[in-house]
């Protein structure tokens, strides 16, 4: 059943990434892209009483704007709304600024819309991990599984969890399961 689960998760989340659009941390270039995606899907519905998925967590924070739009003009918001569960390593806008100049620029560009894909897809991991669970696969020396059929190593350095080498700021829980915020991207 977990493989079933794992491979629906897998497929679901690569086979929504293969819509791009045009990124850019510009608020006015933001502002158009989102004007661009319209509303669609399970991420479309309202809900004000259920407890808050990724997407709604995500769109309610100011240090994941980068990373919103990019799920937007990605046209994966119904992926990060799904029952799940889901882990998702989000990057805060800081980390995307940190990439060399043009990296972001490049993988947005809809000839390179398999990397971006493969980018993306290295973020996000079916099941739950929070802070906790983290910690202790890493003293188990077990890597964590991602839908882009890839592993992170995840680490414990001074008190500190790192995960593909990124560290790891906070955690949010949701309804259908975790944001792990990063001070990295992850680049497969």
């Amino acid at each position: 059943m977990d493989y079933l689960r794992r491979n629906f998760l897998f497929f679901s989340f690569v086979g929504m990434f293969f819509s791009c659009g045009n990124i850019s941390s510009d608020s006015n270039q933001n502002e158009v892209v989102k004007e661009q995606v319209q509303a669609k899907g399970q991420s479309s519905v309202v809900d004000e009483v259920s407890d808050p998925n990724i997407l709604q967590v995500a769109l309610g924070s100011k240090d994941h704007t980068t990373l919103v739009v990019a799920v937007q003009a990605a046209g994966i918001e119904d992926v990060l709304v799904n029952a799940g569960p889901i882990t998702v390593f989000a990057p805060v806008n800081a980390a995307f600024a940190a990439l060399p100049d043009g990296t972001v620029e490049s993988l947005i560009l809809p000839k390179n819309k398999g990397k971006l894909t493969e980018v993306l897809t290295h973020h996000a991991a079916p099941g739950t991990y929070n802070k906790k669970q983290l910690k202790k696969n890493a003293k188990k020396g077990r890597k964590i599984y991602t839908a882009n059929n890839d592993y992170l190593d995840v680490e414990v350095k001074d008190e500190e969890i790192y995960i593909g080498g990124a560290k790891v700021l906070g955690e949010v829980a949701t309804s259908n399961g975790y944001i792990i915020v990063i001070d990295k991207v992850l680049l497969p």
